[in-house]
């Protein structure tokens, strides 16, 4: 089972049913380097690029039986060159899920 968010397919995916927990991976959950949270409470992983390859939805059984899409707020990254090493800037922008 795959799953799309934004413009990121997610495969595997894998629910923990005892603890109500999604996990969504871009291929190994071990490439992530870099940790975010969401606004909306969701956890998010990116590699060592910037680019999304996780996120972790707590109380996804619930979420999903709600009325409402689920809301992720995700942060555009793009890479900023300075003096020195490279910088991430972050742009924060809205996707939902059902």
């Amino acid at each position: 089972m795959s799953i799309t968010v934004g413009h990121t397919t997610f495969d595997p995916v894998d629910y923990d049913a005892d603890v109500d927990v999604l996990y969504l991976h871009v291929g190994s959950p071990d490439h992530a380097v870099d940790f975010d949270e969401s606004p909306e409470g969701h956890a998010l992983r990116f590699d060592r690029d910037g680019e999304l390859v996780g996120i972790t939805i707590v109380n996804a059984k619930q979420l999903l039986d709600g009325p409402a899409p689920i809301v992720i707020t995700i942060p555009e990254r793009s890479r900023v060159r300075g003096h020195g090493a490279p910088h991430v800037r972050a742009r924060r922008v809205r996707d939902s899920w059902r």
